[in-house]
Parts: structure tokens; sequence; C-alpha cells
């Protein structure tokens, strides 16, 4: 069961990287070098980014798989570290 999750947490974090990159792609055009760096050294900038021009770039299915990934990502960390302290 524990390797079941982790290969779960493997899957959706690859997913979520994904999107994340994806998302970069159309920040480094839309907003310049600077504020494209500052979308790789903190993926939170690039996530909100992404929610505030999801209608204008196009973002909106990625926004919601990426959202998905992230609260997959709680849920399972939150079940695995239940499982491991037992």
């Amino acid at each position: 069961m524990d390797y079941l999750i982790l290969c779960l947490l493997l899957v959706v974090g690859l997913g979520s990287l994904i999107c994340w990159i994806i998302v970069l792609t159309k920040l480094f055009p839309a907003e310049g070098l600077l504020l494209g760096i500052l979308g790789i050294i903190c993926a939170l900038y690039t996530f909100i980014w992404g929610w505030m021009h999801a209608g204008q770039q196009g973002l909106r299915k990625i926004m919601q798989i990426w959202t998905a990934c992230v609260v997959v990502v709680i849920i399972l960390r939150v079940v695995f570290m239940g499982m491991w302290y037992r």
C-alpha cells in the first residue's frame, strides 16, 4: 500500500511539474525575462499568474489540472503520513 501511494505521489507531482512548465512558457513572452525568472524561482507566483491570466492565455484547463494535482498531493500526503505513523 505504501508503494502505491508513493507511485501516485510521483505521478501527480510529475503532472504538476509539467503544468508548471506549460504555464512558464506562457509567462515568459507575456511578462518578460525578470518575471519569468521569478516564476522559475517561485512556483507560487507562476500558479497565481496562471489563474489570473487563464482566460487571456488559454490556460484554464491547464490550471484546473494543476490545481487538481496540488489538491491530490495534499490529500495523499495526509493519508501517507497517517499510515506512516501508525
